[in-house]
């Protein structure tokens, strides 16, 4: 069972990030035009879930709907934002995303996926100060006056 997302929440987040709420009806968004919009922006409805949940679906409308779309799902799975986006809700269209507040497992399987993401850049950056320690304690000693014996 899904936790109630309110679409005004979801809205605060998107405009919030830099997006353009477009303020659209729902007979708009449901027409399945997102490209006859002039401007970028999103629009955002409710949705009620197989359970009867009421969620949330956010829309991509302009002459780049496509990115738009991509800057709603990144903003939405923010770390700080805590909320799972996904397509497969029957009834949306290709511009329209459904949004929902994830779960701690998701949250976990998130944060872990970016650990593992990181990880060979996290090696890297320390063997680099490791290095660059090691190359500064053998330089303290060259100026006091102790060459090293290697």
């Amino acid at each position: 069972m899904y936790r109630t997302t309110r679409s005004h929440t979801i809205a605060g987040h998107l405009t919030s990030g830099g997006l353009t709420h477009l303020d659209l009806t729902e007979t708009e968004q449901q027409e399945g035009r997102p490209g006859r919009h002039e401007h970028d922006g999103f629009a955002v409805r409710s949705y009620r879930a197989e359970d009867s949940t009421l969620l949330t679906v956010a829309g991509a409308y302009g002459p780049d709907w496509f990115m738009t779309l991509a800057q709603i799902r990144f903003r939405l799975e923010e770390p700080y934002v805590k909320c799972m986006v996904t397509d497969d809700a029957p009834g949306l269209g290709d511009h329209e995303v459904l949004v929902r507040w994830a779960t701690s497992g998701e949250l976990q399987a998130r944060r872990q996926a970016q650990a593992a993401r990181q990880a060979p850049i996290i090696a890297l950056l320390r063997r680099q100060d490791d290095l660059a320690k090691a190359d500064a304690e053998r330089q303290a000693l060259e100026d006091a006056g102790q060459s090293a014996l290697w």
